[in-house]
């Protein structure tokens, strides 16, 4: 899971913050970029092609590798060709072409994003997520870290004779980028499919086929009648028991579940579609920008993720689910008050260190909540639309964040951005009290506790 989510994170930034720094050191203005940003929306409609990775084989790839681990190489290699074609396109030349391979990028991801969280939820029990959850975490957000300041340094590195804009240079890092991903290819190679319990939704299909295709013999020919039935029960096994279960299973509370997702991490993403925009218009050179991320900000999201996971074992999700908001929403102040200062080196390590801490608590909390919500046999399709959901809202706020600052300034912005991360706090509050999940029990946590107690013996 480690090596999977590196695989995982790598690919988002190189169409958000990444490709934001790139955009604006090329001269796209700012409201371009956040409009630009809009791409990444793909994540939060994922949702709609989930069933297919749950329930579709692919040819040659299913064969030889499994379900998941198929889907898995079969996004993985289109991401390595469309980040390639990213590195190939120049914005100043032709910026359509460069949201084309954007956008495919995003897809490919997303779809990544869909099997392997399918993947890590079916290959252990419930009370393992949140150490699942914990070594996923720190894999993706080192890869989100070396997207950054890896892309930078690289950048850099081509053109170090000053900050002037250099094509070449931001293409020889996303080349490196897509390099990289095969530490994903390799890892999918060498995995073991995991043994998924799909015979009660399997069996549904095939009591649907049969009924179906009783039907429909009366008006069709009986060939084209089992064609028809395969196919509809098919798409409603896939597309509609998926929603079904998780709304019998949480009924009106399903709603104030799907209010939190939604809203949880909104001020992290508002602030983190500007960040990299933010440093370069502060004075901030790509060296220093690499440097403080490579550094300090690694060290403490490695540092965060570990504590997310001892701090559930501990305490429990939803304790930590509101701490990890609380502390995203604060750092945010930081920030703006790097505006009213402007440029300076100490306090902006500071305030990228404490940042990456508090998401990695949030996150790994966010995690292991949200795969305690899916049921077995729909747990691509239901996470896909729990995570689609937590980003969809979210990313489309974002875009007007650039709209925001040249209609106001940088510390309207990051204030705006922390405030509107406080009401998340209270939803949780109301999930807690109205809302409870079965899956999330005192004896999970303690069977949890124990684990880690294991393991430090061990060590």
């Amino acid at each position: 899971m480690l090596l999977l989510g590196f695989s995982a994170g790598l690919p988002l930034m190189l169409v958000f913050s990444t490709l934001s720094f790139w955009l604006r050191e090329a001269g796209v203005d700012r409201t371009a970029i956040g409009y630009f940003s809009w791409i990444a929306l793909a994540y939060g409609f994922k949702w709609a092609w989930s069933p297919l990775v749950d329930r579709m084989s692919l040819p040659i790839f299913t064969h030889l590798l499994g379900r998941r681990r198929g889907w898995m190489m079969f996004a993985q290699l289109l991401l390595v060709v469309a980040i390639l074609g990213m590195s190939q396109s120049d914005p100043l030349v032709d910026i359509k072409r460069m949201a084309l391979f954007a956008l495919m990028v995003a897809i490919a991801s997303a779809t990544q994003d869909i099997v392997i969280d399918a993947f890590r939820i079916e290959s252990a029990p419930a009370k393992m997520q949140a150490a699942l959850a914990a070594a996923y975490q720190v894999g993706y957000r080192s890869a989100m870290i070396i997207a950054t300041a890896g892309s930078l340094t690289i950048a850099a590195w081509i053109k170090p004779d000053g900050d002037a804009y250099s094509l070449v240079s931001w293409q020889t890092a996303y080349i490196v980028m897509a390099g990289l991903m095969s530490i994903g290819i390799l890892t999918t190679l060498f995995s073991n499919e995991p043994v998924t319990t799909s015979k009660d939704v399997d069996a549904k299909e095939v009591e649907l086929k049969s009924s179906l295709s009783n039907r429909l013999n009366k008006v069709a020919p009986a060939r084209l009648s089992k064609i028809i039935a395969a196919s509809l029960s098919w798409l409603y096994t896939a597309s509609v028991l998926p929603f079904i279960d998780f709304f019998k299973r949480y009924g009106r509370s399903a709603i104030l579940i799907l209010l939190l997702i939604s809203c949880y991490r909104i001020s992290d993403i508002v602030m983190g579609i500007m960040a990299n925009v933010f440093y370069v218009d502060m004075g901030f050179s790509k060296k220093e920008i690499a440097t403080l991320s490579k550094i300090y900000g690694l060290i403490m999201t490695l540092v965060g993720a570990g504590a997310g996971g001892l701090l559930i074992a501990r305490y429990g999700t939803m304790k930590i689910l509101f701490l990890g908001a609380l502390l995203v929403a604060v750092t945010n102040l930081l920030f703006a008050y790097q505006a009213m200062i402007g440029y300076n080196v100490p306090f902006l390590t500071f305030a990228i260190s404490v940042d990456n801490f508090s998401a990695g608590i949030a996150t790994a909390a966010f995690i292991a909540y949200l795969s305690s919500l899916t049921s077995s046999g729909y747990s691509a399709t239901q996470y896909a639309l729990l995570s689609s959901i937590m980003l969809l809202f979210p990313k489309f706020v974002a875009g007007f964040s650039g709209a925001y600052i040249d209609a106001y300034n940088y510390v309207s912005f990051f204030i705006a951005a922390s405030l509107i991360g406080f009401p998340v706090l209270g939803l949780i509050m109301l999930v807690q009290k109205y809302a409870p999940n079965p899956n999330l029990s005192d004896a999970t946590e303690t069977d949890l506790v124990e684990q880690e107690k294991q393991k430090e013996l061990g060590s």
